[in-house]
């Protein structure tokens, strides 16, 4: 099968598995844009197909935001996202990768073995939160997991859960993308293909959407945990194996 074609089903997918659990398109999709494309432009790429997954996601949960949330966390969120962009080729991303990782496993384990485990919901918390959520985002290319697991720890809802996550998302996003573009992350051959990952990530957020409202709550708050922890061991093994 062209690679091509294998490229785009690999987006569908990630954000399909991503709609549904909050989190993760990025997280699926960059390892498997490596494969066709160079970092720089993997990640940009993968920035932006993100940037149109959320902005799906806000449209077909537009009814569930926490606009508190939003706020106190998704603001320092955006500020710090800068500062990772930034820094993107400066810090070692193997040793950041195994200290999130081990950090996320610790903390998803814990909210499965107590499911009554939660984050203080206040304003510091989500400040600290948000701010270390952004940062590393936008440093890793992804940091969808750390920001699930905050989330997922303040207890909420999974439609607003969904929406919010997507809309502090969004904004990181488009605060990243444009310092990825000015650094020549994004060469013109690549241009074709942002108006199809865009219609990928409206498809993959439709197909999420149904499939998210079979699930319980208690479920579905399970589900996304265990999907943080594999990401985990992801992100150690590629730290493990970096050094």
């Amino acid at each position: 099968m062209d690679e091509e074609v294998l490229f785009f089903i690999s987006a569908l997918i990630a954000e399909i598995i991503g709609t549904i659990a909050g989190f993760g398109s990025s997280t699926i999709f960059l390892p498997l844009a490596l494969l066709y494309v160079d970092f720089k432009t993997a990640i940009v790429l993968v920035a932006i197909f993100h940037l149109f997954g959320n902005l799906s996601r806000i449209i077909f949960f537009k009814q569930g935001f926490d606009k508190r949330v939003i706020l106190q966390f998704g603001v320092p969120s955006v500020l710090l996202s800068l500062l990772g962009a930034f820094l993107i080729g400066v810090l070692p991303q193997p040793v950041l990768k195994l200290i999130l990782g081990i950090f996320l496993i610790t903390t998803s384990a814990s909210f499965l073995i107590k499911p009554g485990l939660k984050i203080p919901a206040n304003t510091g918390t989500f400040i600290v939160g948000g701010s270390a959520t952004g940062f590393i985002t936008a440093l890793v290319g992804t940091g969808g997991a750390l920001r699930a697991t905050l989330l997922q720890g303040f207890n909420i809802e999974k439609v607003k859960y969904i929406a919010t996550a997507a809309t502090i998302a969004l904004a990181t996003d488009a605060t990243r993308i444009p310092v990825y573009i000015s650094q020549g992350f994004l060469i013109e051959q690549y241009y074709l293909y942002l108006p199809i990952l865009f219609g990928i990530a409206l498809a993959g957020s439709f197909i999420g959407r149904k499939i998210v409202k079979r699930i319980d709550q208690e479920k579905f708050r399970k589900m996304v945990l265990v999907a943080i922890i594999l990401v985990s061991i992801k992100f150690i093994i590629d730290g493990l194996l970096a050094q």
